[in-house]
This record gives structure tokens, C-alpha cells and sequence, in this order.
């Protein structure tokens, strides 16, 4: 039997109607979307500060970050164009080739930053990997919701070269890259429509 929800806001439920909007806002914007500009100090520190806001069990506070600007944006281009070359290195024309190299090399340029998320396991209390990395998770979307509050774009890249170029920043033996957060700044109208939800009916059921 379905549970009707009636819910109106309240005067002291306009925070909670704030978190809701900005949670639904948020969304994965990649970098090639972005244009150029450059986050704040403060409002790049009150993201991250955010981040250490996520449960985390026994307060193992399981992450690191870094913090990539710059020549780093130009570095990992140039990684991201030589550690894919084995998907385009058989192109027969030449200029297309040279035209996926370009674009990879260039993907990260219009970013603000990159952040290096980084697991840290902790040497003092045993928990379960999982935890660790859900608590990593929650980290992550407390940024990109931070993020999205001061209408900044960002996403989680996990793949194999951002997780590889993580580690070459140096990583200590309890460590662990979990691939980069990308941020920057977008024109709403280049920004895809939210894709749509599944009804929350279908996903939830009712017992007492």
C-alpha cells in the first residue's frame, strides 16, 4: 500500500527547501563544457571544507586532497593525450588523429582546478574498505552540492587516467587514488538537460 507524503513548507523548513534545491540542481558537467575562470580562494576552501563534513566511521576522516591549478591542468592534457594514444594511434587519417590528440590534450584547460581525491587508509583503526569509500563518496557529493550552491560546474572523473595521474603526485603505501573532481564555470545553455529520475515509488516499498 502506497504511504501518501504531504509535505508544505514552513517557515522553519526553508533550509531544508535550499538543500533540496541545490541537490537536484547539481549535475555531472564535464570539463570540455566549461569556460574559463577561476574559483575564489574562499569559496574553494568552504567546498572542501564541506568534504570532511561527511560521516565517517570512528572519525577515520579516510582522504587527502590536491589541489590542481595551472601547469597542472597543461601536464595532465598532455598525460591524457599519450595515455589514450592506443585508442586513436590506428586512425588512418592523419589530421584525425591529430584532432583526438588535441582534443584530449586541451580537455582540462578550461577547468578552474582539479582536485585529486585521494583514500587515505587509516593505520589506527580496522574498518571495512567499504566504509572508507562510502565515506569518500559522501565527501565528494558534499562538494559538487557545495559546488553547484556557488554555481560552480564540476564532476568525478574515474577513469583510468585520472586515477593514474593521481598517483604519480606522489602517494604514500597506505594510499589509494580515487580519480580527480573537476570544477569550473559553464554557460547554462551548454549544459545538458537533468536527465530524469526513476519515480521514487518504484524504488521504495512500506512495512510496519
Amino acid at each position: 500500500m502506497r504511504k501518501e507524503i504531504n509535505f508544505t513548507v514552513t517557515e522553519p523548513h526553508r533550509d531544508c527547501e535550499v538543500v533540496t534545491r541545490y541537490i537536484r540542481k547539481r549535475r555531472s558537467i564535464y570539463a570540455d563544457q566549461y569556460q574559463e575562470g577561476t574559483i575564489p580562494e574562499a569559496e574553494l576552501l568552504e567546498i572542501l571544507t564541506n568534504a570532511t563534513w561527511a560521516p565517517t566511521h570512528k572519525m577515520s576522516e579516510p582522504w587527502r586532497f590536491v589541489v590542481l591549478t595551472d601547469r597542472q591542468l597543461i601536464t595532465y592534457g598532455m598525460y591524457m593525450g599519450s595515455y589514450y594514444q592506443h585508442l586513436y594511434q590506428d586512425i588512418p587519417d592523419a589530421e584525425k588523429k591529430l584532432a583526438k590528440y588535441n582534443y584530449l590534450k586541451n580537455y582540462p584547460l578550461k577547468a578552474a582546478c582539479m582536485v585529486a581525491i585521494i583514500f587515505v587508509k587509516s593505520k589506527k583503526v580496522n574498518i571495512p574498505e567499504w566504509e572508507e569509500l562510502a565515506a569518500i563518496s559522501c565527501a565528494v557529493q558534499n562538494m559538487a552540492i557545495s559546488a553547484t550552491s556557488f554555481n560552480i560546474a564540476s564532476y568525478w572523473a574515474t577513469g583510468g587516467s585520472a586515477i593514474d595521474y593521481v598517483k604519480t603526485l606522489g602517494l604514500a603505501e597506505n594510499e589509494q587514488s580515487l580519480g580527480l573532481f573537476f570544477m569550473g564555470y559553464t554557460n547554462d545553455a551548454t549544459v545538458h538537460v537533468q536527465k530524469k529520475r526513476t519515480p521514487i515509488e518504484q524504488k521504495i516499498t512500506w512495512r510496519s
